[in-house]
C-alpha cells in the first residue's frame, strides 16, 4: 500500500467545482482531507476573509 499527499490551494469562489474536479481525477482512494486553518482573526470571525489556506488530501494508491 502506498500513499500520496496532495496540496489543494483554496482560491476564491470556484473552489467547490475545482475540488470536485480534482477529487474525480484521482485514481486511488481518498483516505483523508485535512484543512490547514489560518490563525484566527477578527475579520475571519465576521466572515470577511476565509479561514482555510489549503487542503491536504491523502490518497491510497496501488503499488
Amino acid at each position: 500500500m502506498r500513499y500520496k499527499v496532495h496540496v489543494f490551494k483554496i482560491n476564491g469562489d470556484n473552489a467547490l467545482y475545482e475540488l470536485e474536479n480534482f477529487l474525480n481525477s484521482l485514481e486511488g482512494e481518498v483516505v483523508s482531507i485535512i484543512p490547514k486553518i489560518k490563525k484566527l482573526t477578527l475579520a475571519q470571525i465576521y466572515g470577511i476573509t476565509s479561514r482555510v489556506d489549503y487542503l491536504l488530501i491523502v490518497e491510497k494508491t496501488a503499488n
